[in-house]
């Protein structure tokens, strides 16, 4: 047995000859395009959120082996995240050489799975000291509840309660997974987001600056109509002005000619 520095135990069986650990197991990957679609989404959404983290591998549907020596001692989690390991392009997760288990696990169940999800890979995930063990059924079909979540306490996995939404909380990934719109919805409570895939992101962003370039046009065309209000007015006040000097044109010449007229008076008087 070897120890890790987790603390768990992995067998390994010693073997002079070389062991071939095939990278695919020939099933297709998801049961249907719904299945696909979220299972892909889910590994894209937490792909970006652990991106500016060099140790933190997130992947899906790649052959786990777990005891050297045994290529029959193989399970391939829909969904993992495994804490400490670089980023790079893996063919198979080998326990022996990563040094260590995943951290968090995800099963997208399906009408030929579900019950093993429930059974035999529940247990064996369990045996192995996997912390996080959620479940998602993406028809809500098969399962008891759309999504399952547990944890591990003293060897055994015990149930994650949901909270007052709905949501499962994974201590090993401080995230909330829930069940919305897009069929699997993660929310991060410390950044109070929905986590996105980098296009939702993209997206997000070209609606933002839309958005500000809608808000600044708008503000542009009230600035041109407050201009020419004000334009209009100081052409108002200029022709008040204009009719203003000509009525005191008007009675200055008036006045002028009343003098003139008064002085005639006077002098033939």
């Amino acid at each position: 047995m070897k120890t890790y520095t987790d603390g768990r135990k992995i067998s390994a069986v010693q073997t002079d000859t070389p062991i071939f650990y095939p990278h695919t197991d020939g099933k297709p990957m998801a049961a249907s395009d719904r299945h696909r679609r979220i299972l892909f989404r889910t590994i894209e959404t937490l792909e970006a959120h652990y991106a500016q983290q060099p140790n933190v591998y997130v992947s899906g549907d790649i052959l786990m082996y777990y005891v050297k020596g045994d290529p029959h001692q193989v399970i391939a989690p829909d969904v993992l995240v495994s804490f400490g390991l670089k980023k790079k392009e893996r063919l198979t997760y080998l326990v022996w050489v990563e040094g260590k288990l995943p951290d968090f696990v995800m099963e997208f169940s399906s009408k030929t799975t579900y019950d093993t999800d429930l059974g035999p890979k529940k247990d064996r995930y369990a045996s192995l000291g996997i912390q996080d063990y959620f479940l998602y059924d993406a028809l809500d079909l098969y399962l008891p509840k759309p999504l399952m979540g547990f944890t591990l306490v003293d060897g055994v996995y015990e149930p994650i309660s949901g909270d007052e939404d709905s949501g499962l909380h994974s201590d090993v990934l401080s995230l909330d997974f829930h069940v919305d719109d897009v069929g699997l919805g993660i929310y991060d409570p410390l950044a109070g987001a929905w986590l996105q895939t980098p296009t939702e992101s993209a997206e997000a962003r070209a609606e933002q600056e839309k958005a500000r370039a809608e808000t600044a046009e708008a503000r542009a065309e009230q600035e041109k109509a407050r201009a020419e209000t004000a334009e209009a007015r100081a052409e108002q006040e200029k022709a008040r002005a204009e009719q203003e000097k000509a009525r005191a044109e008007t009675a200055e010449t008036e006045v002028v000619q009343l003098r003139e007229q008064l002085q005639r008076l006077q002098t033939r008087s």
